[in-house]
C-alpha cells in the first residue's frame, strides 16, 4: 500500500509540473486522435516542439544549455525514428511525435524514452495479432525478415529495404506506444529505476 501511495504522490507531482504535465497531455491527444484517425496533427507535434524548446530555454539554469538540450533530445527522436519512416514501418506522425518527446526529455532521456516505446509497440503488436487471431501469420513474418537480414549479412547483399503490405497483419496506432511508453520511461526515471 505505501508504494501505491508513493506511485500516486509521484503522478502528483509530475501532473503539477507544467513541462510534464503539457507532455503527457500532448502525448494522450497523440494517442487518442491516432486511435480514432489513425493519424497525429501537425499542429499537435509541431506545437509540442515550440512549447518543449521554449519551456526548455528559459527554464534552464542557463539559456543556452535548455536550448542545446531540447534541440538535442528533438535530434535525437528525429534521427533514431526517421529510418522507420523511409522504411514504411512507421507512419510521419509518430516520427514526429518522438522528436517533440525528445525536445521535453533531452537527448540521454530520449534514448531510454523510445527503448520503452519500442517495448510497448512490441506487445501491442502480439495483442494485435492475437485480437485479429493473425500470430502465426506475424510470427511468420518476423521468421522471414530475420532469415532476409542473416542471408543478406552473409552474401554481402544490401537488403532492398521494401515491405509488402499484403503480409502484414494490420495497422497499429503507434502513437499509442509512443504515449505509454514514454510515460513509462518518465515515471521509472523519476522512481531511479533508469
Amino acid at each position: 500500500m505505501q508504494e501505491f501511495n508513493a506511485v500516486l504522490d509521484l503522478l502528483t507531482m509530475l501532473a503539477s509540473d507544467f513541462r510534464m504535465g503539457g507532455l503527457f497531455v500532448l502525448l494522450v491527444m497523440a494517442a487518442v486522435s491516432d486511435v480514432r484517425f489513425y493519424r497525429i496533427p501537425n499542429w499537435l507535434t509541431f506545437g509540442g516542439m515550440v512549447f518543449a524548446i521554449v519551456y526548455g530555454t528559459f527554464a534552464a539554469r542557463t539559456p543556452m544549455t535548455g536550448a542545446m538540450a531540447a534541440l538535442g533530445g528533438l535530434g535525437t527522436g528525429l534521427a533514431i525514428m526517421l529510418p522507420f519512416y523511409v522504411l514504411g514501418i512507421m507512419g510521419a506522425g509518430d516520427v514526429k511525435l518522438m522528436a517533440m518527446v525528445g525536445a521535453f526529455l533531452g537527448p540521454y532521456q530520449t534514448l531510454q524514452a523510445i527503448l520503452f516505446t519500442c517495448i510497448a509497440g512490441g506487445f501491442a503488436a502480439v495483442a494485435v495479432a492475437i485480437h485479429r487471431r493473425r500470430l502465426g501469420h506475424m510470427l511468420a513474418n518476423v521468421k522471414g525478415a530475420a532469415q532476409g537480414i542473416v542471408v543478406s549479412g552473409i552474401a554481402g547483399i544490401r537488403p532492398n529495404g521494401t515491405i509488402d503490405t499484403r503480409q502484414s497483419i494490420g495497422k497499429l496506432p503507434y502513437g499509442i506506444c509512443i504515449c505509454v511508453g514514454t510515460i513509462a520511461q518518465v515515471l521509472a526515471h523519476q522512481l531511479g529505476f533508469v
